[in-house]
């Protein structure tokens, strides 16, 4: 495949990021690309898992099990899932070479909590097999990842349901 290897980003405040990437997966995976998938800072639910790990060149690695939110753990809590981050990095950046497309969901939030070595992810970037496409979601990038990303959107919000007290809705915000 011609010009592949590109680095996607997929960042902000707005609604989105996981979706359009996810949208991207299964794009290259219905092309006939191999997709893996990680997600940091979420368990095994989130509902986009379900039909992606249905989709045949699609490979989803197993997260975290009991995640919560970054502030509701504990000191000990949080170095375990750094390290198990970090561990994970290390199994991923081993196997990417048998794949076309690595979608990182939330790795940029993983980096901006301190879950993961911002050093880390920029080695696997600038390691990376030369045709692998990689996406990267989360909130907020630093610009030496920025400087290195092909495609960079922003998502940002105006309105959401959430600014009027109301919750996040499974099937729609996760």
């Amino acid at each position: 495949m011609a010009e592949t290897g590109k680095i996607h980003i997929y960042y902000g405040c707005g609604k989105g990021k996981t979706t359009a990437a996810a949208g991207l997966s299964v794009r290259a995976a219905g092309s006939g690309l191999r997709v893996l998938i990680f997600q940091f800072l979420k368990d095994n639910t989130s509902s986009e898992r379900k039909i992606l790990e249905s989709i045949s060149n699609i490979t989803c690695v197993s997260g975290w099990n009991h995640m919560k939110f970054s502030s509701q753990m504990s000191i000990t809590e949080k170095m375990e899932l750094t390290c198990y981050n970090e561990k994970i990095l290390d199994e991923i950046e081993k196997s990417c070479a048998s794949f076309d497309v690595l979608f990182l969901d939330e790795v940029l939030c993983a980096v901006k909590l301190g879950l993961l070595s911002e050093g880390r992810l920029l080695e696997l970037l600038k390691r990376k097999p030369k045709g692998l496409e990689v996406i990267l979601t989360g909130h907020e990038v630093s610009q030496e990842i920025f400087d290195m990303a092909d495609y960079v959107t922003e998502m940002r919000k105006i309105k959401h349901p959430y600014d009027k007290g109301i919750t996040a809705r499974r099937g729609i915000e996760y």
